[in-house]
């Protein structure tokens, strides 16, 4: 399995390569023109934007479609606070009406579809033996898909409630780094069409917390990937041990 280090780098390395495609565009095409009419048009919906968009990242979730994208254009759109608080408004969203869906309306086609999953699979005992730290680790961990996720945890016997209050803190880092990304294009929109002037303090401020937000991420994905495997180890040891003792008395 790649390690979160290895994720984390190539999400990054796609931002930096789509950031690089889009300059190199801009020279023959009015690329930031196009992007900066679209950032207008959005935000001359007014109140309209701040509901339709968490209900479009909502949707994505639900339908198992990259969010991503959307997580990076809630920053972009809106800055860099209230844009991640629109995105973590569509979350709680998604995380609400799948869960549901899974437990209360389609519970067996679900865990049908979801036993074939081995990565899920190996979840569930450590779900059963620690709950909400599972819950947590796991979407804090990026290789985890976090959108079927709500859809699996829905079969489990984990209450509602708690599942997302602890679903919704653990996707907090994750969507605080998409918006982060897209308030850095929302300044380099504006550096490139004249409209902001940045001393080089701030470009290394914004570098700064850039790199910071990413170890961060990364550190916070390793802890949960060696959590969620002792976790899954300890499970099974003492599922054996149960076989065993099992076996003992039977003899």
């Amino acid at each position: 399995m790649l390690s979160a280090r290895r994720v984390i780098f190539w999400q990054a390395a796609a931002v930096v390569c789509a950031i690089a495609l889009a300059v190199t565009l801009s020279h023959f095409f009015p690329v930031v023109s196009f992007i900066a009419a679209l950032q207008e048009r959005v935000m001359s919906w007014g109140v309209w934007a701040a509901i339709c968009y968490p209900l479009l990242f909502a949707a994505c979730n639900i339908l198992l479609l990259p969010g991503g994208i959307l997580a990076v254009g809630g920053g972009f759109f809106f800055g860099l606070w209230w844009g991640f608080l629109i995105v973590l408004a569509g979350n709680v969203i998604a995380t609400a009406t799948s869960f549901a869906l899974s437990r209360f309306v389609a519970r067996r086609w679900f865990r049908e579809k979801l036993s074939r999953n081995p990565m899920l699979r190996s979840l569930g005992p450590a779900v059963e033996r620690e709950s909400w730290k599972i819950i947590l680790l796991s979407q804090l961990h990026p290789l985890f898909p976090t959108s079927l996720l709500n859809y699996f945890y829905g079969l489990t016997r984990i209450r509602f409630a708690t599942y997302m209050l602890w679903a919704s803190i653990g996707r907090i880092p994750g969507l605080f780094f998409y918006a982060y990304i897209g308030t850095l294009g929302q300044f380099a929109v504006r550096i490139m069409r004249g409209k902001s002037y940045p001393r080089i303090v701030e470009y290394w401020i914004w570098g700064g917390a850039f790199i910071t937000t990413v170890l961060l991420v990364v550190v916070l994905s390793r802890v949960a990937y060696r959590a969620i495997q002792a976790s899954a180890a300890g499970t099974s040891d003492q599922t054996r041990n149960n076989h065993l003792q099992h076996g003992m008395l039977s003899q």
